[in-house]
């Protein structure tokens, strides 16, 4: 299920609980770890990766599915900011894209690597942005002014929430 904290009724509340599961670490580095902990997450599921702790609460794959879904969402927002003068960046419901977009009935291994691939890419962009580049701003819906370089600390934060979630959502199913 979503985050204890409403990203529209606190924003800054939520910016702040994405950024402090990163804390001070390399956010690029965080990035490409994930990758190796996403596709060890799902190996180690194994036949529990679509079953749910409890109803209403997501399973391995739904969190995995949102993962997936914060990184095209970020390629996007990436791009927009570099590219264009303060865009408009548009915010999403995140309980909607999981349930509508049916990641629990998603290809595993292709949900992997679609994942991977935006993963991998949008780390190239950033390693070749200047700090210029990354100071750009963006506008979103819900939070405000976003720079390239927070919207970046910000996915990397929301890997560690989701990935932690996942980890919760297995061992809550293995203990049934």
């Amino acid at each position: 299920m979503s985050v204890s904290i409403d990203p529209v009724d606190s924003p800054a509340a939520y910016q702040q609980y994405l950024l402090s599961a990163l804390g001070d670490d390399d956010p690029a580095v965080a990035q490409a770890e994930a990758i190796t902990e996403v596709e060890s997450l799902v190996a180690e599921a194994g036949d529990l990766l679509r079953v749910r702790p409890e109803p209403g609460e997501w399973s391995v794959m739904e969190c995995i599915g949102h993962i997936l879904d914060g990184e095209l969402v970020a390629s996007g927002r990436y791009r927009w900011i570099v590219a264009h003068d303060e865009p408009a960046i548009a915010g999403y419901d995140q309980d909607l894209w999981v349930t509508r977009l049916h990641h629990d009935d998603a290809d595993r291994a292709l949900q992997i690597a679609l994942y991977a691939a935006l993963r991998r890419s949008n780390l190239e962009l950033w390693a070749r942005l200047s700090h210029e580049d990354r100071a750009r701003i963006g506008h979103h819906s819900e939070r405000g002014p976003e720079s390239y370089e927070l919207t970046f600390r910000l996915i990397a934060g929301h890997d560690r929430i989701h990935l932690a979630q996942a980890r919760r959502a297995l061992e809550a199913v293995r203990a049934c």
